[in-house]
């Protein structure tokens, strides 16, 4: 059953990758940036799924993952601000969060071949203050990206709680250790289905506009 979901998740990740490329030229800065952090996430789990077949330790990868999304996704909202005191905000986010993870790596450079849950608290947290921010700007504007925003609200909420419980379960009990990488998988399709939904909005959307534009006068 893990394997199934985890499998579901990688199809509909690689499924919007294709997807947002298709449309690239065709849209602007949020767009591109999003498309980088699929394009990223995607080639980290396959070289995760090439480590892992060669019986090969690939957890280093997840700060490569963890670090890249907190990049990226802060980029991607700080574009779709139109308040400069939000980029601004925006700006120091990223500079704090990779200071506190420099600080960190620099301390205990051991830290990268093990699971860093600082790391993923620290990347993850500020990530959610940003889509929260957003969030709340689309009240009152025109909703761009707001599938988008909520499946990140939903996966890094969910994700960052199973990471930790996780780490605890692996030590207390080995009948429960795959549980929560399980709901964890499930979180990621869930996550993916709200991106392609996102992209299936944006293409209708511009058919409208094509369609109206070329309407007769």
């Amino acid at each position: 059953m893990h394997e199934f979901i985890v499998n579901t998740g990688y199809i509909i990740l690689f499924i919007n990758v294709v997807l947002y490329l298709k449309d690239f030229l065709q849209n602007g800065k949020s767009y591109k940036i999003f498309t980088f952090y699929l394009i990223g996430t995607g080639l980290i789990q396959i070289l995760s799924k090439i480590f892992l077949n060669l019986y090969a330790n690939n957890l280093f990868l997840s700060h490569y993952y963890f670090i890249g999304q907190f990049i990226l996704l802060s980029l991607f909202f700080k574009s779709l601000f139109t308040n400069r005191i939000q980029k601004s905000v925006a700006n120091w986010i990223l500079i704090i969060g990779l200071i506190l993870l420099v600080i960190q790596y620099s301390i205990n450079p051991a830290v990268f071949y093990k699971f860093n849950l600082f790391e993923i608290f620290v990347t993850s947290f500020l990530s959610i203050i940003l889509a929260a921010m957003h969030l709340y700007n689309l009240l009152a504007e025109e909703k761009v990206f707001y599938y988008t925003t909520i499946g990140i609200l939903l996966y890094l909420s969910g994700s960052t709680i199973l990471f930790f419980v996780g780490n605890i379960t692996a030590i207390l009990s080995e009948e429960y250790q795959f549980l929560p990488w399980t709901v964890n998988a499930f979180l990621v399709v869930i996550y993916q289905l709200f991106i392609l939904f996102q992209w299936r909005k944006i293409s209708d959307s511009k058919k409208i506009i094509t369609n109206n534009e070329n309407k007769p006068i």
